[in-house]
Formats: structure tokens, sequence, C-alpha cells
């Protein structure tokens, strides 16, 4: 499949009108054709299946130099798969993205691929501990976004907490940030964490609480179960 091919494809979705809206939501400056998420869901779930790893890494970064909204997520979601072998080219494409973050959608479908990515091999956790230095804030946000697996396991293994553990300290770093997405990052990795692994949540809060926003800090305890009395 060819650039040309794809893009073809993803013009047949345009949904007239929808464009105008969705450029006011996301306010980014650049090109939106005006497709659904559900159609760019199929249209790439097909590539998926058509292509092999090697298209779909040549594929995906020949639409994310387009610039234009929906290929940049339709490029994420190429790479977007648990099982994805060999996987190194595909993790150091999505790692070269990060730098050209500019929104919560386009940052979030990337995160999104590098989650699989990151559960595949762990040790790339030492690569993203980079991240929570850059100068580039949306980079820095990247780092607990791509990480909100470690919030979900109910019976984590010893390896498993150490890295929980470890992504706490990184989220502890940002507490004194005063911007709005750094710090509504750290209330999702909490507030994901409070279902499954409560203790730490309140303890993290009994210790950083104060320094966070209060909007950040009510939102990182808005699903803590009630303690018992």
């Amino acid at each position: 499949m060819t650039l040309d091919d794809a893009m073809a494809a993803l013009r047949q979705r345009i949904e007239p009108g929808r464009a105008e809206g969705m450029a006011k939501y996301h306010k980014a400056s650049r090109e939106y054709l005006g497709i659904s998420n559900p159609d760019l869901n199929e249209l790439t779930k097909e590539w998926r299946v058509e292509c092999d790893v090697d298209t779909r890494v040549r594929l995906a970064s020949e639409l994310w130099e387009t610039d234009i909204f929906e290929a940049r997520l339709a490029a994420s979601k190429l790479l977007t798969q648990a099982r994805l072998r060999p996987d190194d080219a595909a993790w150091e494409l999505i790692k070269s993205w990060a730098p050209d973050f500019d929104s919560w959608a386009i940052a979030d479908h990337v995160c999104m691929a590098g989650q699989k990515r990151l559960i595949a091999d762990p040790s790339r956790l030492d690569e993203i501990e980079a991240w929570t230095t850059s100068d580039h804030m949306w980079t820095r946000r990247a780092a607990l976004v791509i990480t909100l697996p470690w919030t979900k396991q109910n019976n984590p293994k010893p390896a498993e907490l150490e890295a929980r553990d470890r992504i706490l300290g990184w989220a502890a770093s940002y507490v004194s940030d005063p911007q709005w997405f750094i710090q509504k990052s750290i209330s999702w990795w909490l507030r994901d964490l409070s279902k499954h692994d409560a203790p730490r949540v309140r303890a993290f809060l009994a210790e950083h609480g104060d320094a966070m926003k209060p909007f950040a800090r009510k939102d990182a305890a808005r699903k803590l179960p009630a303690l018992e009395s």
C-alpha cells in the first residue's frame, strides 16, 4: 500500500462539514479532513491485516509526515497492536514522534501504540524516563500517559510493582509543574491506579497532594474507595 492509496481511502470517508468543528475543538493549526474515529478504526484495521510490519511502519511514517490530523491518528493506529514482531522499528518510530506532539488527541493515540510496545518489553521504561525531564511539555506528559498499563494490574508481580513505584516517582517530580496538562496527567495516572491500588494513591496524596493543583488532587481521589470505619 502506498501513501497515495491510504490518503485516497481516508478522503473517501470525509463527512462534509465535520472538519470545521474538529479544527475549532482541537485548536492545533493543521489540516483536518473530517473523518470519524470509527471510520479510522475500520480503515486501519483493514490495513493492519493487508500489510506486513515493514510496510506498516513505512506507511505510518509517511502518514505522520503529512501533518494531517486524521493521517497522524491513522499512523498511530497502524502500530497499535499487542503482537507486533519484529517491533524495534515501530518502537523507534513511535519515540521519534514525541517531539511533534502538540495536542492531546494525537499524543494519546501515539501513547496507546507505545503502551503495547512497553508491555512487550518493559526494559523500554529506561528510555521513557528520559522524557520526564524534557523541555517539551507534551513529551513530559506522554511519559505518564504511555505508562498507564502499570496502573491496571490487580495482582502485580514484583517487577510490575517496582515499575509502578518508579513511575509514581516520575509523577512526584511533576507536582510542582503548574501546567494544566501536566497536572491532569498526574491525576489521570493516580485515578486509574486508585481502582487497583488505593493504598499507594492515598500515600502519594498524603505526601504530595498539597503541592498539586486543587483540581488535580480532587480528580486523583475521585475513584478512591471509601475507607472502612
